[in-house]
């Protein structure tokens, strides 16, 4: 992730989730969007996660501070800076984020729940990313004309022999092996041009 080029991304704001009764979803947006055309990613969240972030959104005083503030203030207490939040992976359908924070003498990744991550992002003004990957496997196309087109599936012979290995250990790691066993032979077609062919 440290080598890898970051995208930037903007809050729209909260929404009902359509494939989640009684939960919200939390849409992000790559910040060097056009008026016409945009990169968006839907995050599913709770209730409470989806109120804590449409509070400061709408810029409302709650009578006590909410765990967020708090976390802020205490950032604030002790001379912490919230540098930025990179959402960093999707697995399984779950978002995944880091913290990147400072004293000025030591800094630190502190791994966080998405939704926490960006509700205290949106309270320091810290800056807010995602890789290339997530956004390849997550986000969907929005175009003012009212069309919305998802990210187009991509052919495993299409993609390059480093993504198919990182696509190879991820579904090691789930223990999907037929899957595995397939973008193996790939890599193999694709490094050793007609070992496959008797």
């Amino acid at each position: 992730m440290e080598n890898e080029k970051l995208i930037e991304l903007k809050v729209l704001g909260i929404t009902r989730s359509e494939v989640q009764p009684g939960a919200y979803a939390l849409l992000l947006e790559n910040a060097d969007s056009t008026p016409d055309v945009a990169r968006r990613i839907p995050i599913v969240v709770g209730a409470a996660e989806a109120q804590s972030i449409a509070v400061h959104l709408e810029q409302v005083m709650p009578s006590r501070p909410l765990t967020h503030d708090l976390f802020v203030s205490m950032f604030h207490a002790f001379k912490i800076e919230l540098q930025r939040v990179t959402i960093y992976s999707f697995k399984n359908g779950v978002f995944a984020a880091m913290m990147h924070v400072s004293n000025g003498e030591v800094e630190l990744d502190i791994d966080a729940r998405t939704s926490d991550a960006i509700s205290i992002a949106l309270r320091t003004g810290a800056p807010i990313y995602t890789t290339g990957e997530v956004m390849e496997h997550t986000s969907y196309e929005w175009r003012r004309d009212g069309e919305y087109k998802p990210q187009k599936p991509v052919r495993l012979e299409d993609l390059p022999v480093e993504k198919l290995e990182r696509r190879l250990q991820r579904y090691v790691d789930r223990e999907e092996y037929e899957k595995a066993a397939r973008v193996q032979k790939i890599i193999e077609q694709k490094t050793n041009p007609g070992s496959s062919e008797a």
